[in-house]
């Protein structure tokens, strides 16, 4: 098996919500979609963001629903502790809940994160020796 990923899948409350925050909020462009069921979201080359619908996505892979919140966070280098800022105030109007404020962590890197309007995933930038990224959670 060779060592890659092609598509990183969340199972989400809404789909129409999570579309609302990516899409029109963020200005993320569709690749695919089904509308109320799946959402492909094109966000480099040769990786795909699936926001699915939770019940549907459990019934395909016969799992019963989790009983939290996945612990997955999604991340987005930038250039500097600026456009962390930048790109949280961007996530903030579109919809986002702020879940930690942008700060220095200890291990170096300027930090933040939101979660989505479906509370499926969050972003943080951060700037790991003078990078940002931004991180879902």
């Amino acid at each position: 098996m060779q060592p890659r990923v092609d598509f990183i899948s969340l199972g989400v409350r809404s789909v129409d919500a999570s579309r609302r925050f990516y899409v029109d909020g963020l200005g993320w462009p569709v690749h695919r979609e089904v509308p109320g069921e799946v959402l492909f979201i094109q966000v480099n080359h040769g990786l795909i963001l699936s926001l699915w619908d939770a019940g549907q996505m459990q019934s395909e892979a016969a799992t019963d629903p989790p009983a939290g919140i996945a612990c997955i966070t999604l991340s987005h280098n930038l250039a500097g502790t600026a456009d962390v800022d930048r790109v949280m105030a961007e996530a903030g109007t579109a919809g986002a809940r702020i879940v930690a404020a942008p700060k220095t962590q200890p291990w170096g890197g300027y930090t933040g994160y939101f979660a989505d309007p479906t509370a499926t995933a969050g972003r943080s930038p951060s700037t790991p020796t003078g990078r940002s990224t931004a991180t879902a959670k």
